[in-house]
This record gives structure tokens, sequence and C-alpha cells, in this order.
């Protein structure tokens, strides 16, 4: 049976204890991670510097700290990838090619749709991060899952305040 694990380079193929079938399964479930919490960060900067309205000054401070957090869940699963001896993401299009969640490129969003639109982005990434994490489970990458575990919260989180943010508000420009 011919092998379809991904080719890494010598040079960057970090020895590791873990089978190299649960290597690549878990460089494919984390490569979409990093890409989505580049794409909703990326949204989530959008929103912010977009917003206006009554509770402007709540969501803007709101989406500029969530947008923080999914920057910096980037580096610790990008770094994960590579300590397990596999590559990670290159470029924009790299992102694009991999990223789960929708952008969103309208001119106008309503505060309301921002926080939903939001809150349906993070829910869908916890949902991919246990979905990773039962991966690192089978491949027996109790680190990596530990990681999960931490940004599984965080995300869970960021969902719940953009939940409560929403309570009450109408769709409205």
């Amino acid at each position: 049976m011919t092998s379809t694990l991904p080719v890494t380079p010598a040079i960057l193929r970090t020895p590791s204890d873990l089978k190299a079938e649960a290597v690549a399964a878990i460089v494919k479930a984390l490569n979409p991670l990093i890409a989505d919490a580049f794409a909703v960060y990326l949204k989530t900067k959008n929103f912010h510097w977009h917003l206006s309205g009554s509770h402007f000054r709540d969501y803007h401070l709101l989406f500029d700290e969530q947008a923080d957090q999914l920057l910096a869940s980037t580096d610790p699963l990008a770094e994960r990838v590579r300590k397990l001896g596999g590559t990670t993401l290159r470029s924009v299009s790299h992102v694009a090619g991999l990223q789960t969640r929708p952008d969103n490129t309208a001119d106008v969003v309503a505060p309301l749709d921002m926080l939903l639109e939001l809150m349906d982005d993070n829910r869908a990434i916890a949902a991919s991060m246990r979905r990773a994490h039962e991966v690192c489970d089978e491949g027996r990458d109790y680190a990596t899952a530990s990681l999960l575990e931490t940004l599984i919260d965080e995300t869970e989180r960021r969902t719940w305040f953009l939940f409560q943010a929403a309570q009450g508000l109408e769709h409205t420009q």
C-alpha cells in the first residue's frame, strides 16, 4: 500500500516518538484551526473597524480583545505542528485554502449580525477543536490535546460574551 502522508522536507522533520500516521492526522486537524483563527481574527477586526451605533464603545473594545485572543492562538498551534515535525501555513492564500469559516466582505453589517456571526464562528471553531482533540487523543499527543483544552475554554468564553452582548438587541443598521 502506498503512503499518502504529506511530504515534509527532511530539514524540517522534527524527531518525534509519535507514529507518522498520527502526526499527519494531527497536522491535518490543526492547520485548518490556524487558518480559521486567522480568518476570524480578520473578520473580528473588520467588525471592530466598521462598527457603528449606540453600543459602539463596548463592542469596539470587545471585538478588539477577541481579535487579540484569536491572533494569539495561532503561534502556539503552528509551533505544535512544527514540534511534531509537520509544516504549517505559509501565506494568505494558504489560509484561504484551509479556512472553513466564511469571510464577510459586506460594506455594512448591523451590530447584532456582527455579534451573531462571530458567535457562530467561535462555536464552529470550538467544535473543530474538539474534533482535533479526539485526533490528538487517538495519536497519544497529550501536549497538543492540553493546548486545545485551553483554547477551547478561551473560544467558549468568546462565544459566551458574544451571546450575552446580543441579548435584547434588534436588527438595526
